[in-house]
């Protein structure tokens, strides 16, 4: 798709909506304006709590069942564009994932370890068999640590941030997102996003080549996965 609409002169932007969400982006601010210093660490929980027993994902996404590769190529894809986002790229990975749900074809649980070429490192703890607190598991999907040496950043389910200065007690970081559509609006902003690029020449992220680094890490990943080892991502 990418070297397709390069020969026709075609920009591909790819739909990626998570780094839209409205808990990213505004950590991105904080990072970006020095609130944690010097990011050390990144872990991400993602628990959705939809693939338990024989009817998982019949409800709303049945094609989940029969993909061979699931947690990281459907739904861990995203948060590997949102790592990047707020930490940087990735240079290595190393990765274990299980199969709990006998019913699916795929892997439905893992844990991803990232090495960031910033020096900081990631954690991706993924399992879509359990939840965590929140109205609504699908809205985070997860909660979020963001370390650094000034301090840390925590998401939790319902779209709060709080911030703990180095050496002091947590406070809510408030900040205004509105809470519709999916991920805090994500697809509307993500829209939005693309049509001011067209029609005022803004900045766009996540250009097909560009977005294609990230199936270079999930490639990487599932290999990790099979070989049981560290491998640096090229």
């Amino acid at each position: 798709m990418v070297e397709a609409a390069e020969r026709a002169g075609t920009q591909l932007i790819v739909h990626e909506n998570f780094r839209f969400m409205p808990w990213f982006r505004e950590t991105k601010q904080l990072v970006d304006n020095g609130k944690v210093g010097t990011p050390l660490h990144i872990a991400f929980m993602l628990r959705p709590g939809d693939g338990q027993g024989p009817n998982a994902y019949l409800d709303r996404q049945p094609y989940f069942r029969s993909m061979p590769r699931f947690l990281i190529h459907e739904t861990g894809i995203h948060l590997i564009d949102v790592f990047r986002y707020l930490l940087g790229e990735i240079t290595g990975v190393f990765a274990r994932l299980k199969r709990f749900n006998p019913t699916i074809s795929g892997e439905d649980a893992g844990i991803v370890i990232f090495e960031f070429e910033c020096g900081a490192t990631g954690i991706f703890d993924g399992n879509r068999l359990t939840d965590h607190p929140a109205v609504d598991t699908r809205m985070t999907n997860g909660m979020m640590f963001l370390d650094g040496t000034g301090g840390t950043i925590r998401l939790d389910g319902f779209g709060r941030l709080f911030l703990k200065p180095h050496g002091s007690r947590e406070t809510e970081h408030p900040y205004i997102w509105q809470n519709r559509g999916f991920g805090g609006d994500c697809v509307y902003l993500q829209t939005r996003h693309i049509v001011e690029h067209l029609v005022k020449a803004a900045p766009v992220v996540n250009e097909g080549r560009a977005y294609l680094r990230n199936y270079a890490i999930e490639e990487v990943i599932y290999r990790s996965a099979n070989e049981n080892r560290f491998l640096a991502v090229l």
